[in-house]
């Protein structure tokens, strides 16, 4: 499943708006999802002109839920290695 392919899996038909960034069900992070797919066909504009897709989470309970991606929390990467080819 490629989590931008231009037409949505079977699955998202049944996707319910999660107004936390996390599974409605479980409390699962977007992490912890079988599988991702981005609405980038249809963005939404934000007030500020930023523009915002709904990314789509079928999570390892079985539950489908989706959120705005200017919902998703921000990320820590100063836990992260600095990358270094070898």
């Amino acid at each position: 499943m490629d989590a931008f392919a231009p037409t949505p899996p079977e699955w998202t038909n049944k996707a319910i708006h999660a107004h936390q960034f996390c599974c409605p069900n479980c409390n699962s992070s977007s992490r912890e999802a079988v599988n991702v797919w981005m609405n980038r066909r249809s963005p939404v504009m934000t007030e500020d002109h930023r523009r915002k897709w709904q990314e789509f989470y079928n999570c390892h309970c079985g539950y489908a839920w989706w959120a705005w991606s200017s919902d998703r929390p921000p990320t820590d990467l100063s836990n992260q290695r600095d990358f270094k080819p070898t």
